[in-house]
């Protein structure tokens, strides 16, 4: 709400014992305007009560990247559905050109629940939740020998809520993957350089402030300005070098995950969106998994109906030969 250079003209030839008299609001503008370039320093000290939020805004956002790499990297069971789905895959692909693949890419997550079963609503994401929490039930149970029908049927019951448990796990396990989704690239870039410009703006006022005069006034709005660039510089220095730590981490996941293909990645921080939304089908799937478990033991049926037969005659889209991604878990028994 600056005034206009001929706003500040009038106001500054108006007198006082001028028969037009001044609002409170043109009185208070005159007065500003005493001030040597009084809005230069008013976006200076608006910059200066900015910076500390924005600072810890970048700060965090740069840590929640760095964490959600490296949750994707060490997730066992982020892995291990990754491993599942790959020999799922190649089960179901067997005898085609997609058949024996080494890997296949994220998105690929997206299209399990496309691949339907026999009674068109279990999807092949169904069929793989229910081997893994078979054999994550088996890992974490301490299951007995020489039990009877009733006994199996209560530990394959707990062994496989157990398991639930453990997949269903996964969506907080990377909360931090599902937070780094939401963010955008170029406005963290973008903020980073208004940092960067604000404090060459500061001191090119500074410099205008000094050709004021040297009275006291002009020299304490000197020394504070200089005083807090001197701590802005250093605090952006630091920030530009975790913003290049934070983005080097994301390129080296997303070539992970993707190799060369992540050349081909329009938004450098689609990984972790395309695995949110993974997680989000995740979590609907596990819902449903656990009230199809629930309805067959009340059933009292001694085996699980097969969701999808993994010998299904047509491919599993997206799979392709490049680097084979298995969990570093040693659990032979996975699918």
């Amino acid at each position: 709400m600056a005034p206009t250079k001929e706003e500040e003209r009038k106001l500054k030839e108006h007198k006082d014992d001028s028969p037009n008299k001044l609002g409170p609001a043109e009185k208070f503008l005159k007065a500003v305007l005493d001030v040597p370039f009084a809005f230069k320093r008013v976006e200076a000290m608006l910059y200066i009560a900015n910076f500390e939020s924005e600072v810890e805004y970048l700060r965090k956002s740069f840590q929640t990247l760095e964490v959600a790499c490296e949750e994707l990297r060490n997730s066992r069971m982020f892995l291990k559905l990754l491993e599942a789905v790959l020999k799922t895959g190649n089960r179901m692909n067997v005898g085609t050109n997609r058949g024996d693949a080494h890997a296949f890419k994220l998105d690929t997550l997206l299209k399990l629940v496309d691949v339907k079963g026999a009674d068109g609503k279990t999807t092949l994401l169904h069929f793989v939740v229910q081997e893994i929490i078979r054999t994550e039930g088996a890992r974490h149970s301490d299951t007995t020998t020489n039990q009877t029908p009733a006994t199996i049927l209560s530990d394959d019951a707990k062994c496989r809520r157990l398991g639930l448990q453990v997949v269903s796990s996964l969506s907080s396990d990377l909360a931090n993957v599902k937070k780094a989704a939401a963010m955008d690239s170029e406005v963290l870039t973008s903020e980073v350089s208004k940092l960067s410009k604000g404090i060459t703006h500061i001191a090119e006022i500074v410099k205008l402030n000094q050709t004021a005069g040297s009275d006291e006034t002009v020299k304490k709005f000197t020394e504070s300005m200089n005083k807090f660039m001197r701590m802005a510089e250093e605090e952006i220095v630091r920030i530009q070098a975790q913003e290049s730590v934070a983005l080097s981490l994301v390129k080296e996941i997303t070539e992970y995950f993707h190799g060369n293909l992540s050349k081909e990645e329009a938004h450098p921080f689609r990984i972790f969106m395309v695995v949110r939304d993974f997680l989000t089908v995740l979590d609907r799937v596990c819902r449903e998994v656990g009230n199809i478990n629930e309805k067959t033991m009340i059933s009292s049926a001694h085996r699980f109906p097969v969701p999808v037969n993994p010998m299904l005659p047509q491919p599993l889209p997206g799979l392709h030969g490049r680097r084979n991604y298995s969990s570093s878990d040693d659990d032979s028994s996975s699918p």
